[in-house]
């Protein structure tokens, strides 16, 4: 990790990009008496080290003596002139523990993004102090209890992203102090009370001194508030934002989609006069008193009530036990999907995705006669539909009989997840196909009918592939892993990456189809019997977490990205019966830049050197041995943007190159 941050912040000051080179160092702090320094900052990384509680990627590991330069410790940034932290990067690190309040601490950090993690526990007050923070991301984790009004004193903030925890408590009025602020995320919360803000006529005023609560932020120009259970009304000055989402609160006055009544319950109450409520002699509100016979009915009616369903769940329970000894299962028999009914399917789960019927896919497929790969979990066909468009269709081999509510319910949750695919070099679902009898399940997706990339570099048509075309090959698939890994929330990885599993357009645009998640769908440990039958229980657990594991391992495609960028240099195959690993064989040529030249295809008649080097050390990064090492793709994408798309580059520019091998 040392190495890439030396690396990253010498490529910076040569292009004017990188992380370090768009932080600034924080301004000196005006009160002299009690001036922090380097070493307030290493005391509070280290606490909050210590209040991580689990670390399974070992993020923190270089967080230790041995390494007394906290600048070169993983996720953190410094300054360049004073060493001071000014950001710390630490998300989808899979860290669970507490906020150190500590963290007030690092008065110069500028940055703080701990989003996609496990934090628990309450923000702490403390955040106030770093006056100096630009950025706040502490999304999706499971943080708890309000929001610190301390937050108000964040001067310099222009983003606060906290969507996708458990924050409860009203919207600190405070946050209408923050004059700078641009962004404010509190979507997927349990926050309640009013918006903080003025529904009178003032609200017309354009003086700022008239505004009030969020109203008086003149930069905002995203809010997203949707998913609480906000109530009350939404302050007019809010329907002015460019872009703002307020959906699935418990709003009276807005045409918003709103949370139903019973959802809502007391929330629906909060910015509205109370009906069961009179007016006294004194002019005081006070609640009416009901009749006392009223309440003796329905204490009686609720205890009647009770009793009934009582009655029948335990004649229910009964009947159900002496069933199922009649019926006789043996052990080692799974649950049919129609018997298994511990898991609730919920159809409307698929209610945004295209169904195809199962007869118009057989017309597409010819009958479901042109197989064009097959293994023991799926079959892939290819066909047309009446439209015109080229698919291939993914059946899944697995019957009735072994199809438990949980693979359903699966299914479902993974077709939702490659339908929120998007990007132009991701293949695009076309829909899926869910049909009883005869019993089948299928995924659709457009087609590239071009071949593989796999095809095209080791077949004997490899020469189509110019060293140009191989660059925009590589800088695409950079592009869609950069989406899928960074800008999808919650992120997507691909099962099997790999060149077989890049297909071409006529045009050689890359489209990268993940058929093998779908075989995954289908494999053993999924339809064993003994995780069905002992469903709920420890063994079908361990199946949700290995397959989780599994399919988000962003660390995973990073590695497989270098070994197709090496395919794409050398032409030859990650494995083969003829040549050694591949990775094995290029580790001893990337370790000079003098012996770049021998990894090149010698099909190829000529290579950009410049860029040729940019690969090679881009490659060293991503097949680093220690996953914590390797770069995002974030900063993989940058890299290759600037280096392979600029046809005459300085000096300096090679020479941060060098240093980041």
């Amino acid at each position: 990790m040392a190495r890439l941050l030396l690396g990253v912040s010498l490529l910076a000051m040569a292009l004017g990009l990188g992380c370090c080179a768009s932080i600034d160092p924080a301004p000196e702090p005006s009160d002299s008496a009690s001036e922090p320094s380097v070493s307030d900052d290493v005391r509070a990384l280290l606490a909050f080290k210590r209040a991580i509680d689990d670390d399974p990627r070992a993020e923190l590991s270089s967080w230790n003596t041995s390494e007394p330069d906290h600048c070169w410790w993983s996720g953190v940034w410094c300054s360049l002139s004073d060493g001071r932290v000014v950001a710390l990067e630490l998300s989808n690190s899979s860290l669970s523990g507490f906020l150190a309040p500590e963290i007030g601490s690092l008065t110069s950090l500028q940055k703080l993004i701990l989003d996609h993690n496990a934090f628990t526990g309450s923000i702490p007050r403390e955040i106030g102090k770093l006056k100096n923070l630009t950025v706040l991301n502490l999304s999706t984790n499971q943080l708890e209890g309000p929001i610190p009004s301390e937050a108000g004193d964040m001067q310099n903030i222009t983003t606060i992203d906290l969507h996708a925890n458990r924050l409860s408590g009203a919207i600190p009025p405070e946050l209408g102090k923050l004059a700078n602020l641009k962004e404010l995320r509190l979507s997927n919360n349990s926050l309640t009370g009013t918006i903080p803000g003025s529904n009178d006529s003032i609200m017309v005023s354009t003086k700022k001194e008239d505004q009030v609560g969020l109203c008086q932020l003149a930069q905002l120009t995203d809010i997203d508030l949707s998913n609480n259970l906000l109530a009350g009304s939404i302050p007019a000055c809010l329907g002015h934002i460019q872009r703002s989402s307020m959906v699935g609160n418990c709003f009276h006055n807005n045409d918003t989609r709103n949370r139903p009544d019973w959802e809502c319950g007391n929330s629906m109450d909060a910015g509205k006069d109370n009906n069961n409520t009179s007016i006294g002699e004194d002019g005081q509100r006070g609640r009416v008193i009901q009749p006392l016979w009223l309440l003796i009915v329905e204490v009686v009616t609720g205890v009647s009530v009770l009793s009934i369903l009582t009655l029948c769940a335990i004649a229910g329970l009964r009947r159900r036990k002496d069933r199922s000894s009649r019926r006789g299962v043996p052990w080692t028999r799974a649950l049919s999907w129609k018997e298994n009914n511990v898991i609730s399917i919920d159809d409307d789960l698929l209610g945004n995705v295209p169904k195809i019927s199962r007869q118009e896919l057989a017309e597409a497929c010819e009958d479901f006669s042109n197989i064009i790969g097959s293994s023991q979990e799926t079959v892939v066909y290819k066909g047309t539909m009446k439209d015109g468009r080229e698919i291939a269709v993914v059946s899944m081999s697995a019957s009735v009989h072994h199809w438990t509510n949980y693979v359903e319910l699966y299914f479902q949750k993974e077709v939702v997840e490659v339908a929120r695919l998007s990007h132009e070099n991701a293949g695009k679902m076309v829909g899926y196909c869910k049909s009883s009898d005869p019993f089948s399940r299928m995924v659709v997706f457009e087609y590239p009918s071009n071949g593989t990339l796999y095809e095209h570099l080791h077949d004997v048509e490899g020469c189509q592939l110019s060293w140009p075309r191989r660059m925009k090959i590589a800088l695409s698939i950079a592009r869609v892993l950069r989406h899928l890994h960074t800008e999808l929330q919650p992120p997507f990885a691909v099962a099997a990456l790999a060149s077989s599993s890049v297909y071409l357009t006529e045009d050689f645009s890359p489209k990268i189809i993940d058929f093998e998640r779908w075989r995954g769908l289908v494999g053993k440990p999924l339809l064993s019997s003994g995780c069905v039958v002992n469903g709920g229980g420890g063994h079908s657990n361990g199946v949700v977490d290995s397959r989780h594991v599994r399919f988000m391992d962003v660390q995973a495609n990073t590695f497989a990205f270098g070994v197709i960028l090496l395919e794409l240099i050398s032409g030859r195959a990650s494995l083969s019966k003829d040549t050694d690993d591949l990775v094995n064989w290029a580790r001893k040529h990337l370790e000079q830049a003098g012996e770049f030249g021998k990894l090149v295809d010698p099909k190829l008649r000529s290579v950009g050197q410049e860029s040729l080097g940019i690969i090679c050390n881009v490659v060293n990064l991503c097949i680093d041995a220690e996953p914590s090492r390797r770069p995002s793709m974030n900063m993989i994408g940058a890299i290759l943007e600037e280096g392979v798309d600029t046809s005459v580059r300085d000096s300096s520019l090679a020479w941060a190159e060098a240093a980041i091998s």
